[in-house]
């Protein structure tokens, strides 16, 4: 079961990551910009900011590591169960995640230095 260490330990491969807080609980953002955040109010779950279109797929697939509140109907964020989800979906998710709020010349010169 992946841990708040775990999401900071992916995001901390990811250029430009800082360790910051949001709403008075952890977070991570990229040249200050929010991509994930600890939500321990309510029902607890992790925030990540995504595309709509790919948060209606995570919602679609009836995984239970993925649901979403009213307060975040019509808006580009997925909550994380992270008792449910694998260490692996939860990479891909930060990453992307990432990727949503990174500005583009730094999400290119990432991609190009995978290459």
């Amino acid at each position: 079961m992946p841990s708040w260490d775990d999401v900071v330990a992916i995001a901390s491969g990811l250029p430009e990551v800082e360790q910051s807080t949001s709403y008075g609980t952890p977070a991570l953002k990229v040249k200050g910009k929010g991509f994930a955040r600890l939500r321990v109010e309510a029902e607890g779950g992790l925030v990540l900011m995504c595309q709509i279109d790919e948060k209606e797929a995570l919602l679609a697939s009836g995984d239970p590591a993925f649901y979403t509140t009213a307060h975040y109907d019509g808006y580009g964020a997925i909550l994380v169960d992270l008792e449910k989800v694998s260490h692996q979906q939860l990479a891909e998710l930060v990453e992307d995640a990432w990727r949503e709020r990174a500005p583009v010349r730094l999400r290119k010169a990432f991609d190009a230095a995978r290459s």
